[in-house]
C-alpha cells in the first residue's frame, strides 16, 4: 500500500478510528481515576571499602569491589528476609509476601551508592518503610562481610540519604496515561480499518474494477438519497451530477466498438438491489435526449420494475408479443414527448428462460433493432437465474451494473463468467451508488462544474429540455446526418 492508500484508509474508515481513540481514552480516564495513589519514598545507601592502606592500588581495588557489591545489594535489598526484617521492625500486620512486591531497589552506574524505594497508598507509611529498610539493610550487610570477630568488615554500607516524606503520587500519571491510552487508540483503529478493509471484499472504485476484470468501466453513477423515491433523471435537475453521469455513460457506449456499435444492450447485475432497472431506465432516456430512437424493453419477467419506474401499465408487453395475442404497435407504449417507447414485461410466464431465450424473442429482438437506433433491456440479475444470460446472445452485449461498497468480487466475477458461458459479450460495467468523495471510494463524482443547476427547476416527462443537438419533432434519427455522433455529443 501507498501513501496514498493509507490516507484514503483513513478516510473512509475515520469513524472506527475515532471510535477506537475515544473508547480507549475513556477506558484510561476510569481506570485512571478508579486506581489508588501510590507514593514512593527513597533512602540512598553508600557502599565503602575499609581504607586499610595509602596505597594506590590497594585503593583501587577496594573502590572496585565496592561496585561490585553494590550490584548484589541491590538484589539483596529486595528479598524476601528484608521484607521479614522491615516487618518484625515495625510490627505490620501484613506478612513479608505482601511487602516484597513494594521494594524496589537499583545501583547507579560507575558509583558506589545504592538508591531503595518503597511504595505505598500512604506517604507516611511509605517513608518509614524505606528508612527501616535502610536500617536493617545496613545491619544484615554488616553481618554478611564479618567473617568473624577478630576481621572488622572489608565493606561498610550507611545510609548517604534518608528517605523524606513524599508529597506527591508516583502511580496513576493522567497524563502520561491519557497519552498512552490515544496512541493504542489510534494503532487499534488503524489495525481495525487495516482488517476490515483486508476482509472487505466488495467492488468500491473503479480500480477494483479493473483489477478483476478485463473490461472498461463504461460509467461511475454517483449516490443520491433522494434516488429510491426520485429514481428517474427527469425528476431532477437536467444539470446534476447524476444526469451529467449518464450522458458519459451515453458517450462511452458509443464507442465501446466503433466499427460494429451494439444496437441492443442487456442491463443486467449480478445479484438483486443493485440498481439495474434505473440505470437501464435512466440510460434510455439519456439516449432519447440525445435524439435517438430508443425502445425499452422490460425483460425481467420475474420481477418487474420499469413499467413501476416510468408510470406506465404493465399487463400487456413481451409476453403478450411472443405468444402472438397482441401485435408489437399495440404493445409499445409511448413515453411523454421523447423519442422513447416502452415495452412492459406482461404476464408473468411459468418459464421465462425458455420463453426469453425462445426464437421468437431473437425476432422481436430484430424486429426492434430495425425500427429504433437503441434498444435497452432491462434483465434478471445474472446469479439467481439464467435469464440475462440468455437474452446476452440474442443483443449486440451486456452491461453489467455494480453497486459500489455492496457487490463483491466473487459474486461480480461470477457473473461474467455466466456471460461467458454462453459467449456472451460483456460491453462493460457501470459502478452504481458511489458515495461522493471522502468515503474512501477513490472516486469524487460531483466535479461541481457550475450550469446553475441549483436553481433549475425539476422536469417533468413532458418538459424534458433537449440538447441543443437533438431536434424537437418525431425525426430525430435523421437530423443532422453530416455531423458525428461523438462532435454532437461532446457540443451537448
Amino acid at each position: 500500500m501507498e501513501l496514498k492508500d493509507y490516507l484514503r484508509l483513513v478516510r473512509a474508515q475515520w469513524l472506527t478510528i475515532v471510535v477506537c481513540v475515544v473508547v480507549a481514552t475513556a477506558g484510561a480516564v476510569v481506570v485512571t481515576m478508579r486506581a489508588t495513589p501510590m507514593y514512593s519514598a527513597s533512602v540512598k545507601l553508600i557502599v565503602n571499602a575499609r581504607a586499610g592502606t595509602a596505597d594506590a592500588s590497594t585503593a583501587y581495588q577496594g573502590n572496585l569491589l565496592s561496585q561490585q557489591l553494590v550490584k548484589s545489594y541491590a538484589d539483596l535489598l529486595t528479598g524476601r528476609t528484608m521484607a521479614q526484617a522491615v516487618v518484625a521492625d515495625l510490627k505490620l500486620r501484613e506478612p513479608a509476601g505482601q511487602v516484597v512486591p513494594s521494594l524496589h531497589a537499583s545501583a547507579v552506574p560507575d558509583t558506589n551508592l545504592l538508591v531503595a524505594s518503597v511504595t505505598d497508598p500512604s506517604p507516611r507509611q511509605a517513608q518509614r518503610l524505606a528508612n527501616s529498610l535502610a536500617t536493617q539493610f545496613t545491619r544484615r550487610a554488616a553481618a554478611l562481610q564479618l567473617p568473624s570477630a577478630k576481621n572488622p568488615p572489608a565493606v561498610t554500607v550507611s545510609v548517604a540519604e534518608p528517605a523524606t516524606l513524599p508529597t506527591s503520587p508516583v502511580s496513576p500519571k493522567p497524563v502520561r496515561n491519557v497519552a498512552l491510552a490515544v496512541v493504542l487508540g489510534l494503532l487499534l483503529g488503524l489495525g481495525v480499518a487495516v482488517l476490515r478493509r483486508t476482509l472487505d471484499t466488495s467492488v468500491k472504485t473503479v480500480e477494483d474494477v479493473g483489477d478483476l476484470l478485463d473490461t472498461a468501466t463504461l460509467g461511475v453513477i454517483g449516490f443520491e438519497s433522494e434516488a429510491r423515491k426520485r429514481p428517474l433523471l427527469t425528476d431532477g435537475g437536467p444539470h446534476s451530477s447524476r444526469a451529467e453521469a449518464f450522458r458519459h455513460l451515453r458517450t462511452n457506449l458509443q464507442f465501446v466498438d466503433v466499427d460494429n456499435p451494439p444496437r441492443s444492450i442487456v442491463v443486467t447485475s449480478a445479484l438483486p438491489l443493485e440498481g439495474k432497472s434505473t440505470t437501464a431506465c435512466n440510460l434510455a432516456i439519456t439516449l432519447a435526449q440525445a435524439g435517438r430512437r430508443v425502445a425499452l424493453v422490460e425483460g425481467d419477467l420475474r420481477r418487474p420494475k420499469v413499467t413501476d419506474y416510468m408510470g406506465l401499465e404493465g399487463a400487456v408487453g413481451v409476453t403478450s408479443v411472443l405468444i402472438g395475442t397482441v401485435g408489437l404497435e399495440d404493445a409499445l407504449q409511448p413515453w411523454g414527448t421523447l423519442p422513447l417507447q416502452v415495452l412492459a414485461s406482461g404476464p408473468t410466464p411459468p418459464n421465462p428462460s425458455e420463453l426469453l431465450g425462445s426464437q421468437g424473442m431473437r425476432q422481436l429482438i430484430e424486429t426492434l433493432e430495425s425500427r429504433f437506433d437503441f434498444v435497452i433491456v432491462d434483465a434478471p440479475p445474472l446469479l439467481p437465474v439464467t435469464d440475462a444470460a440468455v437474452i446476452s446472445t440474442l443483443t449486440g452485449g451486456a452491461v453489467v451494473v455494480v453497486r459500489a461498497a455492496r457487490t463483491r468480487r466473487e459474486h461480480l466475477a461470477r457473473a461474467v463468467e455466466a456471460l461467458g458461458a454462453v459467449d456472451g459479450r460483456l460491453l462493460g460495467v457501470v459502478l452504481n451508488m458511489v458515495p461522493r468523495r471522502g468515503s474512501g471510494t477513490g472516486y469524487g463524482y460531483a466535479y461541481g462544474y457550475g450550469y446553475g443547476a441549483k436553481h433549475a427547476p425539476a422536469a417533468t416527462p413532458a418538459q424534458v429540455v433537449l440538447p441543443v443537438d437533438a431536434p424537437h419533432n418525431g425525426a430525430a434519427a435523421v437530423a443532422a446526418p453530416d455531423l458525428p455522433a461523438a462532435l454532437r455529443e461532446r457540443r451537448h
